[in-house]
């Protein structure tokens, strides 16, 4: 007996990269006959079940069947062997051959004992010389594989940062019955009907993870305006009828950080995150059929307004206890409007519509624990998958005077198409223009899932989102309906009508009627 030298070794074109890719090639055969590998780069690959299969009984798959045993050729092979004796085409032979070739590479390599011998080096070189064709096929493929994944390297984004975007435009037009609107303190807004308007909203999301199980969270945006581009909007800015995307972003056509926090895990099922741009209504108040871009528009049915009188990014901090096999989750936030400022100057433009018309100028300390600010804790029961309720508290200080804030969130499904859902607050503000007060709110409405059309979504739901008697001398009442229509992955186009009767609480305003056209791009 004699062994393989390192001469002889060196002359075998053994590579890992290559047997990476056969298997590729074989993994083909069972999805397509023929088909291109990846691009326009590569070359079309021959159906492989055109090809000269190596059957069980010939020399060559007896000869590698008994190198492969020997020397323990495929590694990542279950149980190290050929699976039972079907036929193998030359393009799979050639696959194991280069993996013998490799690992006696790596054998005698490693090794200074004889442990090939020269009977099995004959066998080698004579599998190498018939295969030759394919092994070298194999080769021509892998560095044009090579090429490319070293291209995609150099040019992606980032190795920890997913970037995602999305884009929001949307047509609007609508107007009032009567002779002028009225907000809630009798100030007229306009005696005549606004022009159809096109807006947006813009946005980039950033997303990088440092330990896969880690979130830094980094959003720029963009608005066309603030609330007021759109009918709704502009005729009752007050108690939520503005849609949804208008409002929380960066207004007036300038690039701004909407969303900055980092959230992780301490211990398992616990998630923090703190931040210098936190939502509340990312963490809490969520709703399966009413919480999405791709749903509801108006304010009032996306959120429990009571409940969030501040609701734009702030500096804060969230929890997330979620325990494995527990039908309990519990969440808080804790929000400071104006962190950044130690003194009691100056506007605050992160409190809701609704709060600044309670509160039209704040008083009070400022910063990290100073007014404005919120705490908010959502306990969530969710016995099965069909049905959620949750149970809210927000309580805080807007000026010097505290409120505080119940609410619940409920969500039933009926069927995998058809959901029932609803919100309801009730709050307690002390020291408003008006007085101590007792806002309620309630919303519900029911969702239809792959209406007519596979992936679709229609819903349609009714609310009155500011009930108080001594603010205006009427209840104001919602309604939406919409279509949302998935034209593909990407993008969707969504129509949907709002009717708002008593707007502004205010009996002598008549019915606002507006229509909107919502196209989302998502990337």
């Amino acid at each position: 007996m004699s062994c393989l030298n390192r001469s002889q070794v060196n002359a075998i074109p053994a590579s890992l990269s290559i047997l990476l890719f056969s298997l590729i090639i074989v993994e083909i055969k069972t999805s397509s006959a023929s088909e291109a590998i990846a691009g326009d780069s590569f070359t079309q690959v021959t159906g492989v079940d055109q090809l000269s299969d190596v059957q069980s009984t010939d020399w060559a798959f007896q000869a590698l069947r008994s190198l492969i045993d020997r020397y323990g050729c495929l590694s990542g092979s279950p149980n190290q062997t050929f699976r039972g004796n079907r036929a193998l085409t030359r393009y799979e032979f050639a696959a194991g051959l280069n993996s013998c070739l490799n690992r006696i590479n790596e054998l005698v390599t490693a090794s200074t004992s004889n442990i090939v011998s020269q009977e099995d080096l004959a066998t080698l070189q004579r599998l190498q010389a018939e295969y030759s064709k394919e092994l070298t096929v194999l080769r021509g493929r892998v560095d044009q594989l090579e090429a490319r994944t070293a291209t995609l390297e150099k040019q992606q984004f980032s190795t920890t940062t997913k970037l995602t975007g999305q884009v929001v435009l949307a047509a609007n037009a609508g107007g009032f019955r009567g002779e002028r609107i009225l907000d809630p303190t009798g100030r007229v807004i306009t005696n005549t009907n606004p022009n159809p308007t096109v807006f947006y909203r813009a946005a980039l999301d950033f997303d990088t993870s440092f330990s896969g199980q880690d979130l830094l969270k980094l959003r720029l945006d963009s608005l066309s305006a603030r609330g007021r581009e759109q009918t709704a909007g502009f005729l009752e800015p007050n108690f939520g009828s503005t849609l949804e995307y208008t409002v929380r972003g960066t207004p007036n056509q300038r690039l701004g950080v909407s969303r900055l926090y980092y959230a992780f895990n301490p211990v398992q099922d616990l998630k923090v995150t703190v931040g210098s741009a936190i939502v509340s209504t990312d963490f809490v108040d969520r709703n399966r059929y009413a919480n999405k871009i791709t749903d509801f528009s108006t304010l009032a049915f996306v959120n429990n307004d009571l409940l969030f009188p501040i609701n734009a990014p702030s500096v804060g901090a969230a929890l997330d206890w979620s325990p494995a096999q527990s039908p309990f989750k519990l969440r808080a936030v804790y929000l400071a409007a104006d962190a950044a400022n130690p003194d009691r100057e100056g506007q605050v433009s992160e409190i809701a519509p609704f709060a600044q018309l309670l509160v039209p100028r704040l008083t009070g300390r400022r910063g990290l624990f100073g007014a404005p600010y919120q705490g908010t804790i959502e306990l969530e029961y969710a016995p099965s998958q069909a049905f959620s309720v949750r149970l809210q508290y927000s309580g805080g200080k807007l000026s010097e005077q505290r409120f505080d804030v119940f609410g619940v969130n409920v969500e039933l499904a009926l069927s995998q198409q058809v959901g029932l859902f609803g919100r309801y607050g009730y709050s307690n503000y002390d020291g408003t223009s008006f007085g101590n007060i007792q806002p309620n709110y309630w919303m519900a409405g029911i969702a239809f899932q792959d209406l007519l059309i596979p992936k679709s979504i229609a819903g349609l739901a009714v609310g009155q989102p500011f009930i108080e008697n001594a603010v205006g001398d009427a209840t104001q009442t919602n309604i939406e309906a919409f279509y949302n229509l998935p034209l593909n992955d990407n993008i969707s186009l969504t129509p949907l009508i709002q009717i708002i009767t008593h707007p502004g609480n205010q009996d002598s305003n008549g019915t606002i009627v507006t229509g909107t056209l919502r196209t989302v791009f998502s990337f």
